[in-house]
Order: structure tokens, then sequence, then C-alpha cells
């Protein structure tokens, strides 16, 4: 297909936080590129405040829901449409649009609605998986998009970081003091959550040998777990179950801590974006489906079950094993392992 003819491109960002962190080089080297005459970034409008303040952000398109895809295909009438998300709705989308050239990935059985499609490599007839991030920069190849880095990168104005820092003294950490944040939510399910004592087990060994105070916080509806954790520490820890929270904010909050402790979930991808340190616990993911940018994290995680990883919401046997047989000793030894490491 000539440069003419795909000159308008659309890019269909991804729908979970940490997939869309881990887009954002293919979202800026899209905004960028000058072979395109114009680009617009289709994101979930209730993701689009993770991407405010980057440079390239007044490419942004919002979409309340995928119901409004199609129509807005038809709006700006591109040449095309790059899928970073893997979903079989979208790829339907974009051919019920009849967008001229649909690229993306050859998953979820959608290869016959796209023009341009990458497959992921298979063993056995089964999915090798492969880092999300690697995934995306193959697919925007397919458009001739190429990347120098696959590293994330968020952006925050000095403004709100001011304003976020407010909001921690009201609620009650001195200025200037240091913390270790805590996610300890995961909007996946309940397969991903690690026992709030154990987390807090964790937060008061940092509060003893570092001196840092735990700050808890998390999304919509994960305020019963932001408080399990925080009244589980035996320090004072920060609770923010009820101060402001929102995407923005936790870019500010993740960039200003020392260390961010979080299950497998969106706040780790914010952490790598500003080189945050971070120790994850990941229970029933593919540890290889998120291993880039572990410059700054440690991963932990129960090896050797047999069930795991299943990628449920849900435990299927009922036991959660691979959470719940992971000790707060292994958190503790890996948060030590890496705050020690050279810079």
């Amino acid at each position: 297909m000539s440069e003419d003819r795909r000159s308008t491109l659309v890019v269909r960002a991804p729908n979970w936080v940490g997939d869309l962190v881990m887009a954002t080089p293919v979202l800026e080297a899209a905004a960028r590129d000058e072979r395109f005459r114009d680009v617009r970034l289709l994101v979930r409008k209730h993701l689009a405040p993770l991407l405010a303040d980057a440079p390239w952000f007044d490419h942004v398109e919002t979409l309340a829901s995928s119901k409004e895809e199609v129509g807005r295909y038809r709006e700006l009438k591109p040449d095309a449409v790059l899928l970073l998300t893997n979903s079989f709705g979208a790829a339907l989308r974009a051919w019920r649009a009849r967008v001229p050239m649909r690229a993306g990935s050859a998953l979820s059985s959608r290869r016959l609605l796209l023009t341009h499609a990458f497959a992921p490599p298979t063993r056995a007839g089964r999915r090798v998986p492969v880092p999300t991030a690697h995934l995306h920069r193959d697919c925007a190849g397919l458009v001739g998009i190429h990347l120098d880095s696959l590293h994330p990168r968020l952006y925050v104005r000095e403004a709100l970081e001011a304003q976020v820092a407010d909001e921690l003294v009201s609620a009650g950490l001195e200025r200037g003091e240091p913390y270790v944040l805590c996610a300890p939510g995961a909007a996946f399910g309940a397969a991903k959550l690690w026992p709030p004592e154990r987390f807090a087990e964790t937060l008061d060994h940092l509060h003893r040998t570092r001196g840092w105070r735990a700050v808890v916080s998390g999304g919509p509806g994960e305020e019963p777990l932001m408080r399990a954790v925080a009244e589980a520490c035996a320090h004072d820890a920060l609770d923010l179950s009820e101060a402001p929270r929102d995407l923005e904010r936790l870019k500010a909050v993740v960039k200003g801590c020392e260390l961010l402790l979080v299950g497998d979930s969106g706040p780790r991808w914010v952490a790598a974006a500003f080189d945050v340190p971070c120790v994850s616990l990941m229970g029933p993911n593919f540890p290889e489906l998120t291993a880039s940018s572990l410059e700054h994290a440690r991963i932990v995680r129960v090896e050797g079950l047999a069930c795991s990883p299943c990628i449920q919401r849900t435990c299927p046997l009922g036991h959660h094993r691979c959470m719940n047989d992971l000790p707060a000793g292994d958190a503790i030894a890996a948060c030590e392992e890496l705050l020690d490491a050279p810079a």
C-alpha cells in the first residue's frame, strides 16, 4: 500500500492500564511519524488521563465505549488503523467501518478481519508467551513504524506534582517525608490479590529498616482492601481510601515514591515509565508477557505450581496457591535486593 493511501492513521490503544503504558512507545512514534498526514490515537475515555501532559497528547481521541468505535472510524475516515488491542471485537469494528488497511495481531481468531497481521509464535499449536511490549512493536511494524526503544514513558506537569504533594500532606504525610507506595488491588480479578497482612509485613519491614512510611492507594472499589492493608500495618501507614484518587494523581504519587509495592497490575507500569523501583507480586500470569522494562523491577512469584499460570480471574481450583503460598519474606528479599543493587 502506498504512503499516500495510508497517510491518515488511527491507532486503537489497549484497554488495560498496564498495556496502555507499554504501548506508549508506539503511540509516541506514531504521533511523530511524518509519513502520515494525520494521526489519531483512540483511547478509552477513562484511560486518557494516563496520557495527559505528553507532548503528543493533542493526537488523543477518546471513546466512551466500544459502541462508538465504528462511528468514530467513519467520521475520521482513516486510510489505516493499527490495532494494539488484541480483541476480536476491535478487529470486527474496524472491518465494519471498512477501514482500507487493518493491521494488528492475528490473536483471538481475527486473522480474516485484518488486511495486515502479525502472528505470534506458537509451539505444539499453542501460543508462545512473548512480552506485550514486543507484540506492540511487531504490530507497529506492519504500518512501517519502527521504535528506537520499548521503554514506556509517561508525563506529569509540575503543578499537578505540587498539588498531589499538598494532598499527601493534608492526608497526614510530613512535607518531604519519604514513602513507599503500596497498590494492593487488581482490576483483573481476585486471582491476582495477595493477602493484606503480607503487604503489611513487607511495608513494616521497609519502615523499620529504611524509615519509609507506607502510603496505600488503589482504584475505584478497592477502598476496603486499601483499609485492610493500612490497618494491618504495625506502623502508622497512610490510607488514601478517602483521599482524591485518579489516574493523573496516580502518576504523580508513583513518581514521588521511593519504591512501589504492587501486585501484577497497572501501577507497576506507571513505575516503569518513571524509572521508580518496583516489586511486583505475580500469581496466575505468564511472567514472559510482562518481561520488559525490568531494570528497576523485581517480580516475585511461586515457582513450580502445576496449575500456574492459569490466566483466570478467580482461582478455578479454589486454593489460590499462586498467591497464598507466596511469603512476605520473598517480597522483602526482593525489595532489599533491588534497593541495594548498583544504580
